[in-house]
């Protein structure tokens, strides 16, 4: 009896982790951008459901989806390198920066509760829509990229956000490199590597963090979920394709305020469940 319990529990762990990843690459690709800003808030409402501990849905939600990242960023950083667009030198000056910050985040992860987590992407998700939202190709800070000690606190602090939120960092590092100069092409695909930086420490730093903690579901590694993992990547990359095409129905503008309307309710909603 216990067993037969256990397998419905995992079947329907499954079920909802798939969900969960079709959902997510399907946006993904309507939005062009990193799956960590979807996927996050897409698995945590689907754990929630499923009724996994509410303490630990937000940290599992957040290491499992850069868990994914690390495998996405390595195949796109190979695909943009060999074309050229990686501005090399700007990764290499962060080698040491924003892993220091992904590995700072994730032990920092590790004491915070998972309301706080939530009230950290409501904010930061708020930014990033607010950017989306009023974004204008005019805007500009300078004309080059900021030298030390500049770079490395944004390199650190793109580390430390993007690991606590459960991200890549595409949409930050696209930011800051526009921001100053930089096409669009180059940043996208700098963000590749960018995510690499964050995501391995990131991940390894999250299964530490979460090292023994009772209340996660089966196949977990410390915070990440590995069946998650497991079934989301193939999902997603039959997703991803669906919302691809959706995306090319559309013009940039109006996806662009598509995913800062979609970033604005994901931070109400997590704010309305920390303060409703």
């Amino acid at each position: 009896m216990t067993e037969s319990i256990d397998w419905g529990y995992m079947l329907a762990l499954a079920a909802t982790l798939a969900a969960s990843g079709a959902v997510a690459g399907f946006l993904a690709g309507v939005f062009g951008i990193g799956g960590g800003a979807v996927l996050v808030p897409t698995l945590y409402q689907f754990l929630t459901i499923f009724g996994v501990d509410p303490s630990v849905c937000m940290h599992i939600s957040i290491a499992t989806s850069l868990g994914i990242v690390v495998p996405t960023s390595i195949r796109s950083f190979m695909a943009h390198r060999a074309r050229g667009a990686v501005d090399i030198a700007l990764l290499r000056s962060w080698i040491i920066p924003v892993p220091a910050g992904a590995i700072i985040a994730s032990f920092v992860a590790a004491y915070v509760s998972g309301a706080e987590l939530k009230g950290i992407f409501a904010f930061v998700a708020l930014i990033i829509a607010i950017r989306m939202l009023f974004n204008r190709e005019s805007w500009r800070i300078g004309n080059e990229i900021p030298g030390n000690p500049v770079r490395a606190i944004c390199g650190a602090l793109m580390g430390f956000f993007s690991t606590m939120m459960g991200v890549g960092g595409g949409v930050m590092n696209n930011t800051f490199m526009t921001l100053f100069g930089r096409p669009i092409h180059q940043a996208v695909a700098t963000s590749s590597g960018v995510g690499i930086l964050i995501s391995i420490p990131g991940t390894i730093g999250l299964i530490i963090a979460g090292w023994g903690e009772p209340e996660l579901p089966p196949f977990s590694l410390g915070y990440i979920n590995l069946l998650g993992v497991a079934l989301v990547i193939p999902v997603t990359f039959f997703a991803a394709p669906v919302g691809v095409r959706v995306a090319h129905a559309l013009p940039k503008r109006v996806l662009e305020i598509c995913f800062g309307v979609f970033l604005l309710t994901v931070s109400a909603r997590f704010a309305w469940s920390l303060w409703g």
